[in-house]
């Protein structure tokens, strides 16, 4: 059957079509998205009117391309924006109302245990137990385990949308700026260390999202040109090296760098903050990029779902 997944994210609305049955991977057949930037469009902790019509006028299009396309069965789903606004209960109302869209909104648990259901279907059981972690524009998710289950799963408040919005203000970012938001970062995670590290070291190590796919880019990774099955890593001496050149550089001039997207040019130098803490405090020298996360999870779990052809 043809399934479509609509993710309503902090940074971006995706429309993922994909040809599927259970048992089988999942093959992409069109891909629709709009970059919102819900999370920067957050007034006091709310989604103000302007925000909440451009998110039922991005909907509307997707949902017009899934049509277009064939799609069968939609899974539309929000992320942190949405999760965490003050008025998140109108703004469902308001989407399903206008465009009868039901968004389920996901908690940052099951979006850390949907995006390891997804790691682990890629890299198969022979990967051991799994370290995965993923930065969204909202938040930073973690999740550790042997099985399709993690042992233990965290989302914190680390997104590299949020984080340019509240901590980075000057372009290129003061020294200062930079410095608050690396020991803001570092102390968040250094909460939640503990939680993995009673399980013991992982076999793997993975991170998933455009933030890590840029980060590894930057720093050589192959292009998406290359592939999907192209092995792609990041290691955190090579990390280490760049942050402080992202840190000097402009959005403009970070725009200019291999794998990054203007309109996220803005925010690189928060994820790399992020993916930096992250692998200093839980020892990782070096992590593998994983194409699949949080859609194709929601997708998997709906074929799970459906049982046996």
């Amino acid at each position: 059957m043809r399934l479509g997944v609509l993710d309503v994210g902090s940074n971006t609305v995706h429309l993922l079509v994909v040809d599927a049955h259970p048992g089988a991977r999942p093959l992409p057949a069109h891909s629709h998205k709009a970059d919102l930037r819900l999370a920067q469009l957050l007034d006091d902790g709310a989604i103000g009117d302007e925000g909440i019509e451009s998110l039922v006028a991005v909907v509307r299009d997707a949902l017009q391309a899934a049509e277009d396309k064939g799609v069968e069965d939609l899974l539309p789903f929000a992320t942190s924006a949405v999760r965490e606004a003050r008025n998140a209960d109108d703004v469902l109302t308001r989407v399903a109302d206008e465009t009868g869209v039901r968004l389920q909104v996901l908690s940052g648990a099951e979006e850390a245990r949907l995006t390891f259901l997804a790691v682990r279907r890629w890299f198969g059981w022979s990967a051991g137990k799994l370290l995965v972690l993923d930065i969204g524009g909202g938040s930073l998710e973690i999740a550790y385990g042997i099985d399709e289950e993690p042992d233990a799963a965290a989302s914190l408040p680390l997104g590299a949308g949020r984080l340019t919005a509240g901590w980075l203000r000057q372009d290129p970012p003061a020294p200062d700026e930079v410095r608050a938001l690396r020991r803001h970062a570092r102390a968040e995670i250094a909460r939640t260390v503990g939680e993995f590290s009673r399980f013991g070291p992982p076999d793997h190590v993975v991170a998933t999202s455009k933030t890590f796919k840029q980060l590894a880019r930057i720093a050589g990774a192959a292009r998406d040109a290359d592939g999907l099955y192209v092995q792609r890593e990041l290691k955190r001496e090579s990390l280490e090296a760049w942050v402080p050149r992202l840190a000097a550089m402009s959005a403009a001039q970070r725009a200019e760098l291999p794998g990054v997207s203007e309109g996220r040019a803005g925010q690189i130098l928060a994820g790399a903050l992020v993916a930096e803490g992250a692998m200093d405090l839980f020892g990782v020298e070096r992590l593998e990029i994983c194409p699949w996360a949080l859609r194709e999870g929601v997708i998997l779990r709906r074929l799970d779902h459906m049982g046996p052809a």
